[in-house]
């Protein structure tokens, strides 16, 4: 019982001190932790990528303060699957394999990565712990400060990490990402290892909380549109915004998917594409609004009104750049 309000009263400290400016992982360790992020297949950076993944496992397993864990997580039949491979030099591969009903992928990710670090910190003698994982957004959450639903497990991890970082002035986690489908041979282990374990639920009608979270998205998008286009709040000078293929791109909040992430990092760019899709930017086809007399073709000399739809898709001075 004393160790659980130890472990409570420890998390309930590092939470803490992960919101207070100054005393967080982020500042005071701010060089200790790194990302490794790959190109997409078939790319002479993602080729070069792999190879550095090859030399990584060559130098950790030579290095006795080098710690190199493989990671994967997936969800089949409501059932989280986690798993990790933990290479310490001249040390027995150390597996484990957790599963758990009914929790999202993330959550499971986050509990492999803190089982890592946890198995990894064991060693005194670790100075660097190397991570290689298909899921590198989840790592980020880790340290990410902005408000989400699964501070309390990153809390959890980064207080396992400031101790590892006080324990020794050189001690770093490198995190990799390695995709799935690079078919690189240690991931491919664990991946298959992970396929092959097949557990039947005991409660095989609840559903998993991915799969309740994208009804619920599908829901409330479906509402939303019906309410939309059924009103007069859209106008007609509301923007669709088309994928490649010429399809509208659905809405949707779940796993940062919505087209709102490309331009929600900069005021600017947010302020500027919001006004392009409600056609309120200041161009000569708004200023027609109020000045019909005037003269509001384009610059490009090709066009006799400069719109919106002009300026995005036709016009010489801005489709190309």
């Amino acid at each position: 019982m004393n160790n659980y309000f130890n472990e409570v009263f420890s998390s309930f400290v590092s939470f803490h001190l992960e919101f207070s400016p100054g005393h967080r992982v982020i500042d005071i360790f701010s060089s200790c932790f790194s990302f490794y992020l790959s190109s997409k297949c078939k790319d002479n950076n993602f080729k070069a990528h792999i190879q550095q993944l090859d030399n990584l496992v060559i130098e950790s397993l030579s290095i006795f303060s080098h710690t190199l864990v493989i990671t994967d997580t997936s969800i089949k039949n409501n059932i989280a699957t986690s798993i990790s491979h933990t290479y310490i030099h001249n040390k027995p591969i150390i597996k484990a394999l957790y599963h758990a009903v009914n929790i999202m992928s993330t959550k499971a990710e986050l509990f492999t990565i803190r089982y890592s670090i946890n198995q990894a910190t064991n060693f005194n003698d670790v100075l660097k712990i190397i991570i290689v994982t298909n899921f590198i957004h989840t790592a980020k959450k880790i340290f990410n400060l902005t408000s989400h639903s699964f501070q309390s497990y990153a809390a959890s991890i980064l207080n396992k990490l400031r101790s590892f970082f006080f324990h020794h002035q050189e001690n770093v986690i490198e995190f990799w990402k390695c995709p799935s489908y690079s078919n690189w041979p240690l991931h491919k282990v664990v991946d298959k290892e992970m396929k092959s374990f097949n557990l039947i639920p005991l409660f095989s009608c609840k559903s998993s909380w991915d799969f309740s979270k994208k009804k619920e998205c599908d829901n409330i998008a479906n509402r939303w549109r019906m309410i939309f286009q059924a009103s007069d709040l859209k106008g007609k000078h509301f923007l669709d915004l088309i994928d490649s293929n010429d399809n509208i791109i659905e809405l949707l909040y779940i796993k940062d998917s919505s087209w709102l992430k490309f331009f929600g990092h900069f005021n600017s760019l947010c302020i500027r594409a919001s006004r392009a899709i409600i056609n309120h930017a200041l161009i000569n086809e708004y200023r027609l609004r109020f000045f019909p007399k005037e003269e509001f073709s384009c610059s490009c000399g090709l066009y006799p009104i400069e719109t919106r739809c002009h300026i995005l898709y036709e016009c010489r001075w801005f489709n190309e750049y």
